[in-house]
């Protein structure tokens, strides 16, 4: 026996450049941008002296499970 499916979470992901990305969340008016920032920058050998740094999608994750 299967249970029906209650939500179905409709979110849109766009690849802008590179770890620049772009997302589309339920409930939200303006889009959601994540990218790298210091030690995941540094990590993964991107240098982002020339661009903003947004939260990687591994600090939302973290957010959402502490929340």
């Amino acid at each position: 026996m299967t249970s029906p499916v209650v939500y179905r979470s409709r979110v849109r992901v766009e690849r802008i450049k590179g770890s620049l990305r772009r997302a589309y969340l339920p409930s939200e008016d303006e889009p959601v941008w994540f990218d790298v920032h210091s030690e995941i920058a540094a990590h993964y050998g991107v240098d982002i002296r020339d661009r903003k740094p947004h939260a990687a999608t591994l600090d939302y994750l973290v957010a959402a499970a502490a929340g």
